[in-house]
């Protein structure tokens, strides 16, 4: 293995001043610093993690906060922590998980120096987290979008605009009684930012269309599916297609559906909000596939490029077209 003496030797230098080179910490001639440059090229040398840090006052590790709540969709959360991981690792960046909600774990791994910054995910509309972030020394980006970012950077998946997409869809093929089968109530509850967008930019799209809408939370399973469907029939009889935004009510959904001798899309058009690995179905449904892998990579480069010195906030939010997998069809009569 090439160690730092072995490039000192090759470029004739001392290996204070290769480690002088990698680490910026004094001035080094131009002239001097190609050699050692061309040195580390040639014997493909890779400066050890721990020394790097040393050097940099940098630890090349990320800490990803992604709480395991009750209501969220653990397969789905993986699909985000997948990216992340791999493209920190493109980096050359280590994560460290972290999936406790309380703000003790945010303030250890910052006072500690464990992180070099932050990504939090599963943000609320007005969550308490941010205060404590703005308050630490750490570069930090938002997996979700607060009602007041407070100056953080922020990327997700444009909820409101999915839900807008899909109702311009159904109305587009003669719906006019179309329901949200939503995230389960404690999402509601806890006034978690995704679900709430996804609530308000489907009344949005209902009202500019001048049609008919009923939301409606569901927990996942056969149960919870039958309730909500009965609330949903309740308040809006004759209801002819579904919005379902509910990973892990989608397989109780259909078999349910199945149950009932309805046809999909001949009785009922379905489309779906879900992270297209999220659910283990019978057969595809339409749908605006979340891009979790694309979330995840961009909120790793915002973080990197914070943790390098850049200071603008910004929020990103990211379309997906709707992908047309034949569940939806003109209503009947």
């Amino acid at each position: 293995m090439t160690t730092i003496m072995d490039v000192a030797a090759a470029a004739g230098v001392s290996a204070s001043t290769v480690s002088y080179v990698l680490s910026g910490k004094r001035t080094i001639s131009a002239a001097t610093r190609s050699r050692v440059e061309r040195a580390i090229e040639d014997l493909g040398y890779r400066p050890h993690a721990g020394a790097r840090a040393l050097a940099s006052n940098r630890t090349n590790v990320v800490g990803l906060v992604a709480p395991l709540r009750e209501d969220v969709n653990v397969n789905v959360i993986m699909q985000f922590v997948r990216s992340v991981t791999t493209t920190a690792r493109h980096h050359d960046l280590d994560v460290l998980l972290l999936t406790q909600e309380e703000d003790a774990g945010l303030r250890r791994v910052s006072s500690g120096s464990l992180v070099d910054g932050l990504l939090v995910m599963d943000i609320e509309a007005d969550d308490p987290r941010v205060d404590v972030l703005t308050s630490l020394d750490r570069p930090t980006v938002l997996i979700g979008v607060p009602d007041d970012p407070r100056g953080l950077s922020c990327v997700d998946f444009d909820f409101a605009g999915a839900a807008r997409a899909a109702v311009g869809h159904l109305t587009s093929l003669g719906h006019r009684r179309i329901a949200v089968l939503a995230s389960p109530p404690r999402s509601l509850t806890r006034h978690a930012g995704y679900a709430e967008r996804v609530r308000d930019g489907f009344r949005e799209a209902v009202r500019a269309a001048g049609a008919e809408g009923a939301y409606q939370p569901c927990e996942p399973g056969a149960e919870g599916v039958r309730r909500s469907l009965a609330a949903v029939r309740s308040e809006l009889p004759g209801v002819s297609a579904l919005v379902v935004h509910n990973e892990a009510a989608l397989p109780s959904l259909l078999a349910v559906l199945a149950e009932e001798g309805l046809d999909v899309p001949g009785d009922v058009s379905v489309v779906t909000i879900a992270a297209s690995e999220g659910a283990n179905l019978l057969r595809p449904l339409t749908s605006l596939d979340i891009p979790a892998l694309d979330v995840g990579r961009i909120a790793v480069e915002m973080l990197v490029a914070r943790i390098g010195g850049e200071r603008t906030a910004e929020t990103r939010l990211l379309a997906a077209p709707l992908v047309d997998r034949g569940s939806t069809a003109a209503p009947r009569g």
